[in-house]
Order: C-alpha cells, then sequence, then structure tokens
C-alpha cells in the first residue's frame, strides 16, 4: 500500500499491518495510546499542509490520546523526545504547524442541552479543542442549543418542557395552540441545520474529518440505517446509541428521550480530497470494523460511506482488526500453529455450518479456508478438539482447596458478572479463603434520582424514630464505625422475608454511617441538615451534572455497601472486601493516568499482607469496555510485577475474567466452566437483590435493554450453544456427573501463569513512547 501521508507510511511500515485488500485502508497499531499518537501525528501533518483547512473532530472518551498527545506534540515540538518521534513517523523536518486558522465544524450536538452544562458537546469542543488546541472561535461552526432560533423568540426549556421533542409533529396537524408553538420550532430547527449544512459547503466542505464509531457501527450520530446522502439534521437515535449516551446524559431514561442535532454522511464526504479517519480500539469494536471494511456499502453500516473518499482510513488496534480477513489470515499464518488455532478453526466452522462436530466431514474441513491449513488434517483432527474443549471443561470444574483468592474487580460488578458461579462453588470449600477488591469508587453509575429517593427515605425513617441506633450516647463519636456487618446482615434478612419496608430502611441505617463518618456530623440536627443540604443541590442539577467530591464519595459508599451485600449472600464478611478507590477515577470525562505511589501502591500492600494463590483480573488490555477496565489492568500487572521482585510468585496463577464488555472465544479460553439454572438463579438474585442503585439499569450495555445480570445469562448461554455444536447436546444431557447434567450456560475465563498474563498487560511506559502525558 502507497500512503501519500508520511506519517501513515511510517506507521504502516513498522507495525506490521497486513496487506490491506478492504474498501478503505487502515493501520493496525498495538494499543490505545499508540493509536491516539498515530492520530494526532496525522492531524498534524495535514494541518500543516492545510494551516486555514476545515476539520471536525469528536467527542467523548475515545479522542484522549489524541487531545493529549497533540497538545504534548504542539508545546514539545523541539523537544528531544518530540524531535526523536517526529524522526521515527517520517515528519522531522516539517515545522511546527500552527492550528490557530483552522476552520472548527461541530460535529454533532444533543438537542435539547445547555451549552453551558459541562456533558454539552458544545463545552467539550470549546474546551478541548477552541481552548486546549488554540483555535480561533469566530473560525469555528458550532451547535448552541441555546441560540437556535425558535418560534416567538422563546428559548427551548419554554417549548420544549422535561426537554421532550415529538418529532411527529412534523407529519401531523398540531392538538393544541402549544403544540402548534412546538411544531413551529421545529420546523425553525430543520431551517437551522439547512442553514448550518449550507455554511459548511460554503468552506468547500469537511477538509479532514476524524471519529469514532458506534456500537451500531454509527459515525457522528448517523445511526444504523442512515442514508449515505443525508445531511445535517435534527434526529431520534437508536438503543444502542441511547445506551452509549446514557453516561452523558445520567441515565437511559434522559438519553431515551433525547434527541441529536448531527451532520450527515454526506456532509462528511461532500469534499472528494477530504481526508477521513475513523479511529477503533478494542475486539468489541471488532464486528462494526469488519461491516464497515469489508462488506458491500450499505445503509445498514454507516461508516462505509467511506468508500466514497481515496483518504479516508481506518486507524485500529490489534483488538479491533480482529475481524477482518487479512487480520485471520494473518492469525493462521504467522507464528508456530497451535491446538488453540485448531480449535478456533473447527469450532468456527461449526458456527459457520451449523453442524455438530461429529457430523463434519473431510470435505467441510478440506473446503474451509482455515481448517485446510491444519498440519496432519485427518479424521482425528476433529476428536482432537472435542478432548482439548472437554480437557478445559474438566479443568474448570476441578475442586481446589487450600487456595487464598485475591478477586478484583473496576467496578462493583464486574467480579460478580465475570466469575459468581465459580466463585461460589470454591467457596464451598473451607479450606479456600477469598478476598474481593474493587479498585474505583464507581461512584459514576448512581443516579442522583436514586440517592434522593433513598436520601427521602432516611428522613422519613429519622422523623418516625426509626433508626434508634442515632439515640445512641456514643454513636456520633465512634459508634457509626462499627457494626457495618450487621447493617449488611439486617438487609439480608429482609430481603428473605419480603420486607421491601424494612429493605428500605436497612439502606438508610448504612447511609445514615456513611453521611456521619464523611461530614463528621455530631447530632440528629445536624445529620438532618447534611441530608437536607444534599438533597437540594441534587434536585438543582442537570442530569449528567458533575456532582461535587463528597457526594461523589457518598455515592461511591453505596455501590460498597452493595458489594458487601452481594458476598455476604456467600457469606463473606466485610472484613474480606476492600474498597480501594483508586485516584485515577475522577468522573471527568478523561481519567487521569494511573500514578504508581497514589494506585499502584495500594494494590501492592494488599498482595503482600494477603499473599494469595490466584489472582482475578478483568482481562481487558485494550479497552473494549470502559477506559476504567484498560487502566485497572496496568495497574495491577504494575503491582504484581513489583511484588515478583519480593517473592517467588512461579506457582501464582492469574485468572483473566470477562463479562458484559466482550467475551472469549471459546479457543481462547482455557476454563469452562459449567452453569446450572440454580447457579444463574442465585446469580441473578443476589445482583437484583444486592446492587440497588442497579436494578433500573440506568447505564445498560448496548447489547441489552435491561439489568446485566440477564445479559450475564444470556452470554452463558450462548457460550454453551457454541460448545454443544462442538461436542453434541447427548454429551450433556447424558453424562455419567450430575453437574454437568444440569448445564444451562457455560463461563468462560483463562488461567494464566504471572509471566503470561505479563506479557499480554503493557507496561505503563512503554504504552507511552516513553512520554508523560
Amino acid at each position: 500500500m502507497n500512503f501519500t501521508s508520511k506519517v501513515e507510511s511510517a506507521f504502516y511500515k513498522i507495525s506490521g499491518s497486513p496487506e490491506i485488500n478492504t474498501n478503505v485502508p487502515y493501520i493496525v497499531v498495538d494499543n490505545f495510546p499508540l493509536m491516539g499518537l498515530l492520530t494526532s501525528l496525522r492531524f498534524l501533518e495535514w494541518a500543516g499542509e492545510n494551516p486555514k483547512g476545515v476539520i471536525s473532530l469528536p467527542t467523548g472518551k475515545t479522542p484522549e490520546y489524541f487531545i493529549k498527545w497533540t497538545a504534548h506534540m504542539l508545546e514539545n515540538w523541539e523537544g528531544k523526545n518530540v524531535k526523536e518521534l517526529r524522526s521515527k513517523y517520517g515528519i522531522e523536518g516539517m515545522h511546527k504547524p500552527s492550528l490557530k486558522e483552522l476552520q472548527f465544524v461541530q460535529i454533532d450536538e444533543f438537542y435539547p442541552i445547555s451549552s453551558r452544562q459541562h456533558n454539552s458537546f458544545f463545552n467539550y469542543v470549546r474546551k478541548y479543542y477552541i481552548g486546549g488546541f488554540g483555535l480561533n472561535q469566530k473560525n469555528a461552526l458550532l451547535i448552541n442549543s441555546d441560540e437556535i432560533p425558535l418560534a416567538g423568540g422563546k428559548h427551548f426549556t419554554e417549548i420544549f418542557p422535561n426537554n421532550l421533542v415529538d418529532l411527529s409533529l412534523r407529519y401531523r396537524e398540531p392538538k393544541s395552540q402549544f403544540e402548534k408553538l412546538q411544531q413551529q420550532s421545529i420546523f425553525s430547527i430543520d431551517d437551522w441545520c439547512t442553514e448550518y449544512e449550507q455554511k459548511i459547503r460554503e468552506k468547500g466542505g469537511i477538509g479532514f474529518f476524524l471519529g469514532g464509531i458506534g456500537p451500531d457501527g454509527h459515525i457522528a450520530f448517523n445511526t444504523r440505517g442512515s442514508d449515505h446522502y443525508s445531511t445535517t439534521r435534527l434526529t431520534e437515535t437508536n438503543f444502542e446509541t441511547q445506551a452509549v449516551a446514557a453516561s452523558d446524559l445520567g441515565g437511559i431514561e434522559i438519553s431515551r428521550n433525547r434527541l441529536v442535532i448531527t451532520i450527515g454522511l454526506e456532509t462528511i464526504t461532500h469534499d472528494p480530497d477530504a481526508v477521513a479517519v475513523i479511529f477503533a480500539a478494542g475486539e468489541a469494536k471488532a464486528p462494526m470494523v469488519r461491516e464497515a471494511l469489508e462488506q458491500k456499502p450499505s445503509n445498514l453500516y454507516p461508516a462505509s460511506v467511506l468508500t466514497k473518499l481515496k483518504n479516508a482510513r481506518f486507524y485500529l488496534t490489534a483488538g479491533a482488526a480482529t475481524g477482518l480477513q487479512a487480520s485471520i489470515d494473518a492469525f493462521y499464518k504467522n507464528g508456530p500453529w497451535t491446538q488453540d488455532k485448531t480449535d478456533r478453526a473447527v469450532i468456527d466452522l461449526c458456527v459457520r455450518l451449523d453442524k455438530y462436530g461429529h457430523h463434519l466431514t473431510m470435505s467441510d474441513l478440506k473446503d474451509d479456508r482455515y481448517c485446510k491449513m491444519i498440519p496432519g488434517l485427518s479424521e482425528k483432527t476433529v476428536q482432537s478438539v472435542i478432548n482439548s474443549t472437554v480437557d478445559k471443561f474438566q479443568k474448570g470444574m476441578f475442586a481446589e482447596q487450600n487456595e487464598v483468592y485475591y478477586h478484583t474487580g473496576p467496578h462493583h460488578d464486574d467480579i460478580m458478572l465475570g466469575l459468581n458461579p465459580h466463585i461460589h462453588r470454591l467457596m464451598r470449600n473451607e479450606t479456600n479463603t477469598s478476598y474481593f477488591s474493587v479498585l474505583t469508587s464507581g461512584f459514576t453509575a448512581v443516579t442522583n434520582k436514586f440517592v434522593i429517593e433513598a436520601l427521602e427515605d432516611t428522613k422519613h425513617f429519622l422523623d418516625k424514630g426509626l433508626i434508634t441506633m442515632t439515640r445512641y450516647p456514643d454513636f456520633f463519636e465512634s459508634g457509626y464505625l462499627y457494626k457495618r456487618d450487621k447493617d449488611v446482615n439486617h438487609y439480608l434478612l429482609k430481603v428473605a422475608s419480603g420486607e421491601d419496608y424494612e429493605l428500605r430502611r436497612g439502606l438508610a441505617h448504612r447511609l445514615v454511617r456513611d453521611i456521619v463518618g464523611l461530614y463528621r456530623v455530631k447530632n440528629s440536627e445536624q445529620l438532618r441538615d447534611e441530608i437536607n443540604n444534599i438533597l437540594m443541590i441534587l434536585k438543582k442539577s442537570y442530569d449528567g451534572e458533575i456532582n461535587l467530591p463528597d457526594i461523589q464519595k457518598l455515592k461511591g459508599m453505596i455501590r460498597e455497601f452493595e458489594e458487601e451485600l452481594v458476598w455476604a449472600c456467600f457469606g463473606i464478611q466485610t472484613s474480606n472486601i476492600n474498597h480501594l478507590r483508586l485516584g485515577f477515577y475522577t468522573g471527568d470525562v478523561f481519567t487521569e493516568q494511573p500514578k504508581l505511589e497514589r494506585d499502584v501502591e495500594p494494590i501492592l500492600e494488599e498482595l503482600r499482607k494477603i499473599k494469595p494463590t490466584v489472582v482475578s483480573l478483568a482481562f481487558d488490555p485494550e479497552g473494549s469496555g470502559p477506559d476504567t477496565h484498560y487502566k485497572v489492568l496496568q495497574v495491577v500487572a504494575e503491582a504484581l510485577r513489583i511484588w515478583s521482585k519480593e517473592e517467588d510468585l512461579s506457582k501464582l496463577r492469574v485468572w483473566g475474567y470477562r463479562n458484559v464488555w466482550y467475551r472469549f472465544h471459546p479457543a481462547e479460553a482455557n476454563r469452562i466452566v459449567p452453569v446450572s439454572l440454580n447457579a444463574m438463579g442465585v446469580m441473578d438474585d443476589a445482583f437484583t437483590n444486592s446492587y440497588l442503585s442497579q436494578v433500573d439499569a440506568s447505564f445498560p450495555s448496548y447489547q441489552h435493554d435491561g439489568k446485566f445480570s440477564d445479559l450475564t445469562k444470556r452470554i452463558w448461554v450462548e457460550q454453551l450453544k457454541t460448545i454443544q455444536l462442538l461436542l453434541g447436546k447427548n454429551y450433556f444431557y447424558q453424562h455419567d456427573s450430575a453437574r454437568v447434567r444440569t448445564t444451562h450456560g457455560l463461563l468462560f475465563f483463562k488461567e494464566m501463569t504471572l509471566n503470561e498474563f505479563l506479557g499480554h498487560a503493557r507496561e505503563l511506559e512503554k504504552s507511552m513512547e516513553g512520554v508523560v502525558l
């Protein structure tokens, strides 16, 4: 592939990306930060060549390293490290570009939303691009909901109460004078969008476009099904997009009813010479990337519109590229052949043909692109895969004893959703000891609405004199610190007896303890004052607003109580549950890079104290899920790396689990655990009764409109169906073991030695080219 860009040529050569045979060229890099560097250098290269060009840059979390690298490069252009990077990636002789004359076009925005809100894209653009990159706002086309003209010169808060816009008014008669005002306003917004589009075209169109790709394949807010000739418009979104936006807007309850203004697919491709870059990280994005690059252009695949542009590119991490034909070919052709490759080829063939393993013929194997590559292909090949899979199954059922487990999770439900049935069974052997450590406070998953309702309940119980502990003479001095296990036990007893009123009182007990400690409350009157103050602040907050640090901490404490409830269902005391609240997790758009002393040391101290024989962790080396997973993995790896210099960890086992954000291929996992209907019920009940703030699924996965526990069960069932194709259904229902006969789902995980795990997890500094951003 001959790239006209020096940066792309250098990256393509260094990365060893496969030969390109897709609709749009792509470049593969090793990791998320490196993808940000590639994107930054390409942008700066283009800006140097087009100092007055038209740019359109993305919002959200994906641009984190693009923004950080760009700022670093501009601030240190002649510094030693940056000069080395420029030389390495082909632009050593380039003068530092000036960005102040670039013309900016905002890609999209929620509607309606106040431009003053931190979670508006208007605010994001002004903070990170206009201010951060030193652009001139006079040269920018921005989407400011407060200034879009509406009927009668009114503000959107007057026209659209509760921020609800009924687009059916475009096509039907209004039923009232107020609906007529709304209809006129919608038409006014439509006119504004047309004018916005015209202004972009008067500039010659967008010259440099950078965007991510959504779970339905969307670019900008052009969701699946968008016309390739679409222009700027006010439109609805789909569930997948709403689920992703929930974290920006404060919950799916808000994002489900919020419209968007977005540039269209034709807007992006109007300039035939435009450079359009889509970047994607993590294996969860692999299906969308494959559809965009290898399927025939279609409205079903919005990013496939970029086939129109000769300068369109996809920048991908290795994980995001795994679904592409060239990457799959490279997986099988490069390096020595392994049993894992044989397993993957045969299992994928079973799925593709929808055919049981014992029904596969030699013709099936020889006709398959990858099975025919298996060394010594014979009648015994399928049986070798069956044997390999059964071995994983037997290892997953092995009854361990005298082990010390240190289970870690980025968020408060990750461990449960990833490993619960396996953990539960191992707990039954009392020679085993389990510890649980949640590494972040998880406050962003608790809605203001939930806290308001819980605090209103707490006031009620205080007024009725039903929180008697506040009347104990030492309660406000030290008593609030004790009997936290009693809170947990009291709550679960009321779960058992089905007393909803008492459940609410149980939560109120814990909230009182936490508020007394957090605000250093000295008496009942001050306690009521603090509760009233929190309620006042929350009720005045807009949806998705960043809470004050004390309220963030209180929300985190609610999540910590929930985690204690979960594991108390299995007999674990609060002393075995650790809440680390690592400092990089702040609730900002971009969480900080983990730091050794602040983030690694707390985990290292726990390892030294607990001395586990098994460590479990969310195995997400490329950030397929939330970026917290990606950063937590780095932190745990660093702690283990340091601990290995102090202790002999040659026998330490590391369990990598996944849950709702991404799943293992059966060939990739090396432990398979049977999950019974009973185990599914236990998990679901524990989730529903313990994760009080999560039952309404305010921040759902884009894969399922409901609780994470329901999605987890679905994943386990789907994994069983895949293995049933290989082994046959009768393997399970006719098995000698009753445990196997009760299998109705399968849990996959990967067991590694420490060195194997560290080989997957990058060292912090290596991912950043030696630069601290």
